[in-house]
């Protein structure tokens, strides 16, 4: 009787083992679950948004092998560029001009090692996040209140990823950890970041665009390399943004407003981060979970659309500054020297 379903089992087991990170997925679980815990507890939004800066500090711990002393240099700088966009804020010239500046130092990194656009990116990805939510829908007196216990409770996911990787390196030996050879081009691609991303923050800023956040993380985000690598990172994500939020919001309107729903769609949006080995599908259920979540919380409909409206945008913004630089510095290559 059992034998017909043995071979489906066995093809959805590694189908799944393919698929699914387990190994990263359980630590990201060990990280980012008290946050959802503190937040049943004390009722406190902050909390949640905390499981970002865990979740950026667990992602380059694991891959790059990072011992505690990095994993802390990687926290502070976390918080400061956090502090300096978010103080920033209220003026926008500056915040534009500070946010474009984190998008060229998260690239520029790589002129000392190819692997150092990892921690630049998990840098610049909560901060600038978090600088947008926590301004977001809220009085000044609410967002500094909400940054503060940010800021108070983030040593808790310092603590926690540090653990982890004290547990890792006994299990499996301290290796050195190393930030590959330096990078042969670091500058045009860093230019192209700090344009894309100066862009998509001025038009968020100009427009007062919800949810601008996704604006300038999705221009930085299509810097991968060359135009076409660019194009191709553009297309997984307009694909996820134009199944995923759709999904989402269907799934919400059939449900009620939850405030244990929105928790766990926000730890699955998180877990999403890490958990999948195709950046296609992370991405697609990632954007499924966040318009769930916001469903949950009584408002898909707007955040859907809008989080498949800036997906787009600064991904093309991203695509117009690899472009860009490509051609000025074909050009610069092709110019004639003159004799000496």
């Amino acid at each position: 009787m059992n034998s017909p379903t043995t071979p489906i089992a066995a093809n959805l087991r590694d189908l799944l083992s393919r698929e699914i990170k387990s190994a990263e997925l359980l630590r990201a679980l060990i990280v980012v679950g008290p946050m959802v815990a503190a937040y049943f507890i004390a009722r406190e939004t902050a909390l949640l948004n905390l499981g970002l800066v865990a979740v950026s500090l667990l992602i380059p711990a694991l891959r790059l092998h990072l011992p505690p002393k990095v994993v802390a240099w990687h926290y502070l700088a976390i918080l400061v560029t956090f502090a300096a966009l978010f103080l920033a804020a209220p003026i926008k010239p500056l915040f534009v001009v500070l946010t474009a500046l984190a998008g060229f130092l998260a690239v520029a990194g790589t002129r000392y090692g190819e692997d150092f656009r990892m921690l630049g990116n998990w840098v610049f990805i909560p901060a600038v996040y978090l600088a947008c939510e926590v301004r977001e829908g809220v009085n000044a007196a609410e967002a500094i209140r909400h940054a503060g216990v940010i800021i108070v409770s983030s040593p808790i996911a310092l603590a926690l990823v540090c653990a982890i990787r004290i547990y890792d390196q006994r299990r499996d030996g301290d290796a050195a950890s190393s930030f590959g050879p330096p990078a042969a081009t670091w500058f045009l691609p860093a230019l192209a970041t700090a344009m894309a991303v100066f862009a998509a923050a001025a038009l968020v800023e100009i427009l007062d665009l919800a949810q601008g956040q996704w604006v300038m993380w999705s221009a930085a985000s299509v810097v991968v390399g060359d135009l076409t690598a660019s194009t191709d990172k553009l297309k997984q994500r307009a694909i996820g943004a134009l199944v995923g939020v759709p999904l989402g919001f269907l799934a919400g309107s059939v449900l009620p407003q939850s405030r244990v729903g929105y928790a766990l769609a926000v730890l699955a949006a998180t877990l999403t981060l890490i958990s999948f080995s195709r950046y296609v599908l992370g991405f697609g259920l990632r954007c499924f979970f966040i318009a769930l979540a916001a469903s949950f919380a009584g408002g898909a409909s707007g955040i859907a659309e809008e989080r498949i409206v800036n997906v787009l945008i600064g991904g093309t913004f991203g695509l117009i500054a690899v472009a860009l630089t490509e051609i000025v510095w074909l050009r610069v290559l092709r110019r004639p020297r003159s004799p000496g």
